[in-house]
């Protein structure tokens, strides 16, 4: 009988072993792909909810990416000192271990700067997760971080970390450092639009619209479109500009799509332009209803809300 309760104990700690192990060995959820980047809050639930698993897991690279992107969702959320809280628990466990967590908090430190509006203080982060990032072949995360001093540096250094970035994009064997190239693109025209280089934003718009039009991703399309139009009106080709914002007004009511404002102050602009005030009145009067409730829009183009505000008016 001794011997038979001595088995079955025995047994019972080899089944729990095997259960304890089986746990262990569950793979841990790929959280990037539970992003949404237009509803930051609903994202940190997501994530926190993971943290529990994440710390037990005994992955501390997994764990500290997680929290970098914690604070990545508080940034978004412009809960600045929240973020930066987080990212100084993940900087005091940060070991030469885990490079690729380093990497992340780096980058989501100098986010947080750049968000804040201290974009001085936010680029050697960037520079550092650079360097680290192509040390270690993160091609996906060197691409982020050049996409990202392309943010923050002068114009003519834009240009420069942009064509790094598009250059390292383009020849990666990795799939997510590909899937860059689409906003590297739109940002890289952006910065030649600045610069008042409107024929060499256009090409890069363009480029864009045809990445996203080959990936089927219609947000991206539209927002394609609307740089194109916009880069039109740069060019003084008004009447361009004017039906391309049109065909995209006509879609987001035959989708049954929320009005864009961004689309209804280019159409007030291009029918300024063209001398038709009454109806660029109501264009811009309908933009600045929408555009008004827009939080980054408020912080960021106060001048921007007033003139659309003031035009809608006359």
């Amino acid at each position: 009988m001794r011997r038979f309760l001595i088995l079955l104990v025995v047994l019972a700690i080899a089944g729990c072993s095997r259960q304890a192990l089986q746990k262990r060995e569950e793979p841990l959820p790929d959280f990037d792909a539970l992003w949404d980047y237009t509803n930051p809050e609903e994202t940190e639930v997501r994530f926190r909810e993971l943290l529990p698993h994440a710390r037990q897991s005994g992955d501390q690279s997994y764990y500290l990416e997680l929290l970098t992107q914690i604070a990545r969702t508080e940034g978004l959320q412009r809960q600045f000192e929240d973020a930066h809280a987080t990212l100084d628990s993940v900087e005091a466990a940060l070991t030469d271990e885990v490079p690729l967590a380093r990497v992340r908090y780096l980058l989501e430190r100098g986010r947080v700067y750049r968000s804040s509006n201290d974009v001085e203080r936010s680029k050697p982060f960037f520079l550092e997760a650079w360097n680290l990032a192509t040390g270690t072949n993160a091609d996906f995360h060197a691409v982020d971080a050049a996409h990202m001093l392309a943010i923050v540096e002068s114009p003519e250094t834009q240009l420069e970390w942009a064509a790094r970035a598009i250059s390292l994009a383009e020849m990666s064997d990795d799939d997510r450092a590909r899937a860059w190239l689409g906003s590297l693109y739109n940002n890289t025209g952006w910065t030649y639009h600045d610069l008042a280089r409107y024929g060499e934003a256009l090409e890069m718009f363009e480029k864009a619209l045809s990445w996203y039009e080959g990936r089927n991703d219609e947000v991206s399309t539209r927002i394609a479109k609307w740089t194109i139009a916009r880069t039109y009106r740069s060019l003084d080709r008004i009447e361009d500009a004017f039906h391309m914002q049109k065909e995209l007004e006509q879609e987001f009511e035959r989708k049954e799509l929320d009005p864009s404002g961004y689309v209804f102050e280019e159409l007030g602009e291009c029918l300024l332009a063209m001398g038709r005030d009454r109806e660029a009145r109501i264009y811009f009067s309908r933009a600045y209803r929408i555009l008004s409730q827009d939080p980054w829009m408020v912080a960021n183009e106060a001048d921007r809300l007033e003139r659309l505000r003031q035009l809608g008016e006359q």
